[in-house]
């Protein structure tokens, strides 16, 4: 994977693949956050915030959640996502 492969719509499918998620929103915030350690410049592809529901989380701890999602990108944390807000959103199950 490269950096130009960084995309909401990537990180998208792979939390679709990986995790099944009943309520996924991928927001790419990199615009925001130029000139900020970790930035590339392109004002895209670095810093981004999920807003995402599993039934893969039910039963467990909000760390265990993150890490979830980390594992799920670690490919795209290894090509150059800096930063990563996470929002687990609540269902009736969990």
């Amino acid at each position: 994977m490269h950096p130009q492969d960084i995309t909401a719509a990537a990180i998208e499918a792979a939390l679709r693949d990986k995790l099944s998620p009943t309520q996924l929103e991928v927001i790419d915030e990199s615009g925001l956050h130029a000139g900020h350690v970790g930035a590339n410049g392109t004002g895209f592809g670095t810093h981004f915030r999920l807003r995402i529901a599993s039934p893969l989380f039910t039963g467990t701890s909000r760390i265990g959640q993150h890490r979830l999602v980390y594992d799920a990108l670690q490919a795209f944390i290894d090509a150059g996502l800096h930063a990563l807000a996470i929002e687990v959103l609540n269902t009736p199950k969990q």
